[in-house]
């Protein structure tokens, strides 16, 4: 039953039912809780009145791209102890929550199947019944609301036979149930989020590889290089590719290897040091190849069942663009210099760190989410 979240907002005083406990819950709601496609997740929580009178307590659900609430009745464990659970099955965003409430058809129901079993009168019982079924036909569509004034017309005038198998039918449980009055219902007072993500969230293996390490003796290797070897990464069990950086490499201060200050001549420098004349981070280094040999890469992948992971490095080399255009995204140092990336005693000349901190730190921020979404615009989902 689809639930509009207009019909359980409404309430005031008469709002008996308590919610608390709910799990699975972060931090009081601040942060979601994560599953992966197809992954069921299981809502439990405290839910209870005062009295007897028996209660429903439905678990309801929305993808962020919806509307509509969908939702399912929870059922009792022990001591007021209530479970309901439903499956995510997109990625994105979901908001979950619960409603509950008195529920007049069931506790008279329950209630009346005491009496009779006690061989107490009751046709004022019956009549009771039948006044709860025709509010809930006022409730209903129009097949529904047919059956349930028939219900109802039974539940008065019909012989006792007749009325106390209408009143016991499960049909007209099953209809009720459709139909329940929201009026005094209450909602847990948090809506709880979950992000959705891929099966690979959950699980993978992953295979690292240098492109430029792809190429024959001598010769740099390409991103077409790399898809000769997707047969043997996929042989060997892995369903994803991570490659470091592939953006151009800075010139100044190139590294040599195992972190040598100085690099030689033939120094084809850390992927980390990214950035150069040739671009930065929407780049791709000349000598890997174009953005279509990263989307052939993506595509060939997928093909074999594997996904490409990118390794986004938000730093840059001193030959970034950023520098030119955005000096005030990095640090200065008090003689005027940039403040280059170090992890005590290494330093690394060859790479200098955002400043997050800078006062433009509102553009630096979106323009690194913009290099994610370039990425994803080529087919890059793994980061």
């Amino acid at each position: 039953m689809a639930v509009e979240k207009g019909q359980w907002e409404a309430g005031d005083g008469r709002r008996r039912v308590v919610i608390e406990g709910v799990r699975p819950e972060i931090d009081c709601g601040r942060f979601p809780i994560k599953r992966v496609i197809g992954e069921p997740v299981v809502v439990e929580a405290d839910i209870f009145a005062d009295g007897h009178d028996a209660l429903t307590a439905r678990l309801v659900w929305r993808h962020e791209s919806e509307r509509s609430w969908l939702g399912i009745e929870m059922e009792p464990l022990v001591n007021d102890r209530w479970r309901g659970s439903f499956t995510v099955e997109q990625l994105g965003r979901y908001v979950y929550g619960i409603v509950a409430w008195v529920d007049p058809f069931k506790t008279w129901r329950r209630d009346l199947e005491k009496r009779v079993a006690a061989e107490q009168d009751v046709d004022i019982d019956l009549r009771i019944g039948a006044d709860i079924v025709e509010a809930a036909a006022k409730r209903a569509r129009e097949r529904d609301r047919e059956l349930l004034l028939s219900a109802a017309r039974s539940l008065r005038t019909g012989d006792p036979e007749t009325r106390l198998r209408t009143a016991t039918a499960e049909r007209l449980q099953r209809i009720m149930a459709r139909y329940p009055s929201l009026d005094h219902a209450t909602r847990y007072h948090r809506e709880l989020q979950i992000v959705v993500d891929p099966p690979r969230a959950n699980f993978s293996a992953w295979y690292e590889l240098f492109p430029r390490s792809t190429g024959t003796a001598g010769r740099h290797g390409t991103l077409r290089d790399v898809i000769a070897r997707l047969d043997y990464v996929a042989e060997l069990g892995f369903d994803v590719l991570y490659l470091p950086p592939i953006h151009p490499i800075g010139r100044t201060r190139r590294k040599g290897p195992n972190n040598q200050e100085v690099g030689g001549e033939d120094a084809v420098g850390s992927p980390w040091a990214i950035g150069a004349a040739e671009g930065g981070h929407k780049a791709v280094h000349p000598e890997l190849g174009t953005l279509d040999d990263v989307r052939a890469l993506v595509a060939a992948a997928r093909e074999r069942g594997i996904e490409v992971a990118l390794d986004i490095a938000f730093q840059a080399s001193p030959d970034h663009p950023y520098l030119r255009e955005h000096p005030e995204w990095f640090r200065r140092r008090p003689d005027g210099t940039m403040q280059y990336a170090e992890n005590p005693p290494k330093k690394y000349q060859d790479i200098y760190p955002f400043d997050f901190e800078s006062e433009d730190w509102p553009a630096l921020w979106e323009e690194l989410e913009s290099v994610f979404r370039f990425w994803v615009e080529q087919g890059i989902r793994t980061f």
